[in-house]
């Protein structure tokens, strides 16, 4: 399995403990360090207030040099598909390589009120959203020399360079994320290089990863053509006192991390990720909502990645 580290930028870290951070994943070896992308905290007013993704990671691919960097992700409504394009290509071009884009039809819609940004209905998002997602493989996969149009019912591009290209040869890899039963299976399958599954349990894992590869079939895609990933909250410590610690920290009880996350002392954590594994995850996001507690970030690297990084994916 492989292990990345996932945050929540928009709860206040501001960039540059986010940078400490993506540092110290990177010094570990962690494969990846991604951002969420929103404009509002969940809860309580932040320290300093939200970062936006792609600025971000526009700093970190400056900031690091080996870390796999991206969103876990995107809200389609914040940008349209040819700047993002634009934006996601220089981005990739700034890390040599090692942007990944998740990108989603978004879902709150306080964020949106709050910074003026319209908040369709969500069949208008999900449509958006496809839109979007044809956009951006047709940027990347138009020739050099060539152009393209599209024509759709909420974007049209005419005559379009397609300009400039990735790093990546074959572009910049979409990961799409969610729960939704039809459509969002049906992204991951025609766009998709790779699926995420946020906050949920194994047994959801598994209901999903089978509508994925169906979706796959239908269209007559190898379902082993995705990467199959979740992304689940970590509170992690040596002992009981140092996870009540942890958990406490972030406003959370260890009994309900236990149940709903990657929690408890190491082997805890680890029997935990061995059940996804089980149902096919082959990547997790660790989701660290303390961004200051560096030696948190220590003992899920000498404790727990390296054996979960042999945990086999499937049953």
């Amino acid at each position: 399995m492989d292990v990345r580290i996932f945050t929540e930028p928009q709860q206040g870290a501001g960039y540059h403990r986010l940078a400490t951070l993506a540092i110290t994943a990177e010094r570990l070896g962690f494969s990846g360090f991604f951002v969420s992308d929103h404009y509002l905290a969940m809860n309580d007013t932040p320290r300093l207030g939200p970062t936006d993704a792609l600025t971000t990671l526009a700093g970190l691919a400056r900031d690091t040099s080996t870390i796999r960097l991206g969103t876990l992700v995107c809200s389609s409504t914040f940008r349209w598909p040819g700047p993002l394009a634009v934006a996601a290509t220089e981005i990739d071009h700034m890390s040599n390589g090692r942007l990944e884009l998740g990108l989603g039809s978004g879902w709150f819609e306080a964020e949106h009120i709050a910074h003026g940004i319209p908040f369709p209905e969500v069949g208008v998002r999900f449509d958006r959203l496809e839109e979007q997602l044809e956009i951006l493989r047709r940027f990347w996969s138009t020739p050099e020399g060539e152009r393209f149009d599209f024509v759709g019912t909420h974007f049209t591009l005419r005559n379009c360079p397609a300009l400039p290209k990735p790093a990546q040869p074959n572009g910049v890899p979409l990961i799409i994320g969610g729960r939704g039963a039809r459509r969002t299976p049906s992204f991951a399958a025609r766009f998709g290089a790779e699926y995420n599954l946020g906050f949920s349990q194994p047994s959801a894992f598994a209901v999903q990863r089978e509508r994925v590869s169906r979706a796959c079939e239908t269209i007559g895609r190898d379902p082993g053509d995705l990467t199959y990933s979740i992304a689940q909250v970590v509170c992690v410590g040596a002992d009981a006192a140092e996870v009540d610690r942890r958990a406490a920290a972030i406003g959370r009880t260890p009994e309900e991390l236990r149940r709903n996350g990657i929690a408890g002392t190491p082997a805890e954590a680890l029997e935990r990720l061995a059940a996804f594994a089980h149902e096919g995850v082959e990547r997790v996001y660790l989701q660290v909502l303390d961004d200051d507690d560096l030696d948190h970030v220590e003992l899920l690297a000498t404790d727990v990645m390296p054996i979960a990084e042999t945990m086999p994916s499937g049953t």
